[in-house]
């Protein structure tokens, strides 16, 4: 009886000890048995993405899609066309005439901090800030035209570049001084907010009515490579490569390719906008209708005729068919050479 009642006894004091936090043996886990906590942590969360507006890709943050696009004028003579730099990260770029037989371009950029160095950069002339007013786009220019253009820059929110000031900068090429100015993107932008402009766009509205991003658009006649000449100063090239589905810029047959990094500059869609180009009362300065007219739209190595209209400075372009419905865009970056109906009949292969 007395052994039963001191096994009892011990069970009841082990028992209490446990309960009141009493030190017992641990148990022992051998090596390798160890819990994979890394299997239970949860992975990063992936950044959200937004569509550009000016590609239809998605790709960007929030704050960056819903930016003012900045649109910069590009010295396009032959001679600088080799010291152009910052182009194949344009989402946009418009081509057309300005005085002399000579083209400018206009890059256009969502997210101007995408590119590190973009120019050489020139002075404004009125067809483009007309293109400009179109996307609410900020405008940046060196100089302008005093005659037509000067009093048309008081209509667009832009800052004229100098060395020094909205990210501009003298960069020996090997070219007379007014073939040297380039922009620091990042230091642009920098400058842009720092200077209280209003940066934010009220309405996003996409530049184009673009396809879904898992869709391939696909017309009507072979164009693995495109002509558009202008008088006086040669011809801008489009060649398709089907590898890479882009079309690559080249100018009188020779391929363009970026100052600093030696990129070919590629879009995946090429407009032709065919208009009246004339010269304005001066006699020298083109004026150029951006009313409406007929044009081609080529993608992935084919196109086919269109129709567009703008109108209004404020407004963007409105792309048909031939029929009247509503032309459908691949996403991605697009050249938009405007022509002049009577001189530059592009030529398609």
């Amino acid at each position: 009886m007395m052994r039963k009642i001191s096994v009892l006894l011990f069970c009841f004091v082990f028992l209490f000890l446990t309960a009141c936090g009493g030190k017992t043996e641990e148990l022992s886990v051998e090596k390798g048995d160890e819990p994979d906590l890394s299997a239970v942590e949860s992975e990063p969360e992936k950044p959200v993405l937004y569509k550009n507006p000016l590609t239809g890709v998605t790709e960007l943050s929030a704050e960056k899609a819903s930016d003012r696009p900045v649109a910069i004028m590009i010295n396009n003579i032959s001679q600088a066309q080799a010291v152009q730099t910052g182009l194949n990260k344009a989402d946009l770029i418009y081509e057309t005439e300005v005085e002399g037989g000579i083209t400018r371009l206009m890059a256009v950029y969502q997210d101007v901090t995408k590119a590190e160095k973009i120019g050489t950069v020139r002075s404004a002339r009125y067809p483009y800030v007309d293109l400009a007013l179109g996307l609410n786009a900020l405008y940046l220019h060196c100089g302008q035209d005093n005659r037509y253009c000067k009093p048309h820059l008081k209509d667009i929110d832009h800052a004229s570049v100098e060395s020094g000031k909205f990210g501009g900068v003298r960069i020996k090429n090997g070219l007379a001084t007014e073939h040297t100015l380039y922009i620091n993107a990042e230091k642009l932008w920098s400058d842009l907010v720092k200077s209280g402009r209003k940066i934010k766009n009220e309405t996003v509205k996409p530049w184009a009515n673009f396809a879904d991003e898992e869709e391939s658009v696909t017309l009507g006649t072979a164009a693995s490579k495109i002509t558009v000449r202008y008088p006086g100063s040669g011809k801008s090239n489009f060649r398709y490569d089907a590898q890479t589905g882009l079309y690559t810029r080249y100018f009188n047959d020779i391929a363009r390719k970026d100052y600093y990094t030696g990129e070919t500059t590629t879009v995946k869609n090429v407009f032709v906008l065919m208009t009246a180009i004339r010269n304005y009362p001066d006699g020298y300065h083109r004026q150029v209708d951006l009313q409406s007219g007929d044009g081609y739209y080529a993608v992935n190595g084919t196109y086919q005729k269109i129709h567009w209209s703008k109108g209004a400075a404020k407004n963007g372009f409105t792309f048909t068919k031939e029929d009247g419905t509503t032309l459908t865009v691949n996403p991605g970056s697009s050249f938009i050479c405007i022509a002049n109906t009577k001189t530059s009949q592009p030529v398609f292969e």
